[in-house]
């Protein structure tokens, strides 16, 4: 039986990486957090100065960061990726076959992603990507025009699951346990 892929998508805010660590909570799963594997970069990195500043990278410089963190040896998460329809077919391409591939896109409207990067601004968080103001609305701008569609495109697809997930509330308990009765 193959393992199963859990591929978190959504906007800045939305909770993937919240949701996914509850999910572990509850599982033993194999984690890829594409965010943290560009944060983690050196600085002086090309690649970190262009998400540092709001940018994506380019799809081919993220499949060899992220093929090195994808075991098939149990259930995994991805969280933050894919993010444009190449990385979308890629993925599907390369481990339709090793994984049943399940999306889980948490669908949040933009207010709710501004003010859920406020709050983890004011909480203590230290992600230097939601501290400039112009670099999170560039990331809520690309999400609208190059993560929807691939998100959209991943909809469409006969041969994985996907879950349109509309968060009912604010509290995080609430929607955690409505992303386990979606999943179940």
């Amino acid at each position: 039986m193959k393992p199963t892929m859990f591929v978190f998508m959504g906007g800045q805010g939305s909770g993937k990486g919240t949701f996914a660590h509850l999910l572990m909570q509850q599982h033993d799963f194999n984690y890829v957090e594409m965010g943290a594997i560009l944060r983690n970069l050196p600085q002086n990195n090309p690649l970190y100065q262009k998400i540092i500043a709001g940018n994506l990278a380019k799809d081919e410089e993220l499949f060899p960061l992220i093929s090195k963190h994808i075991t098939n040896d149990k259930d995994i998460i991805i969280d933050g990726f894919p993010r444009t329809i190449g990385q979308a077919k890629w993925l599907v391409e390369n481990f339709a076959d090793t994984f049943n591939i399940r999306v889980l896109f948490l669908d949040i409207t933009e207010e709710t992603m501004i003010a859920h990067i406020k709050n983890r601004i004011k909480e203590g968080g230290n992600r230097k990507d939601d501290s400039d103001e112009n670099a999170v609305h560039k990331r809520i701008e690309s999400f609208k025009t190059i993560t929807m569609p691939a998100i959209q495109w991943l909809s469409t697809l006969k041969n994985i699951e996907f879950k349109d997930i509309k968060l009912p509330s604010d509290d995080i308990k609430t929607n955690f346990d409505f992303i386990l009765k979606t999943i179940k």
